[in-house]
């Protein structure tokens, strides 16, 4: 018997590059910042997040490394946990994804 979640998504989003271009965003993404976020970079698109959200993209992008912070937001206090995408080949880190989670205030 297979068990039902009724946990709802929450917004996530693959970035690619130093620009943090939105490459991909899954629906709770774009019902929190907009169907025009794809294609923009993420510092122009994502108005709603804080400067140390954008540090953290950075510094995982640099490093390889995931990280994670505390944000506070417009819609209430949030997880931004941020994973490295690493070519298979290479090794070379070309983007991170994104994920927000809701965390008690």
């Amino acid at each position: 018997m297979a068990i039902e979640s009724t946990a709802r998504p929450h917004p996530a989003a693959f970035h690619f590059g130093p620009g943090h271009r939105i490459m991909h965003a899954n629906a709770p993404f774009i019902e929190a910042f907009g169907a025009d976020v794809v294609g923009q970079p993420a510092r122009e698109a994502l108005l709603g997040l804080p400067p140390k959200a954008f540090a953290l993209m950075d510094l995982v992008l640099a490093n390889g490394k995931a990280g994670a912070c505390r944000l506070d937001t417009v819609g209430g206090p949030r997880r931004l946990v941020v994973a490295p995408r690493r070519d298979p080949e290479t090794g070379e880190t070309y983007g991170v994804t994104i994920h927000l989670k809701p965390v008690d205030p």
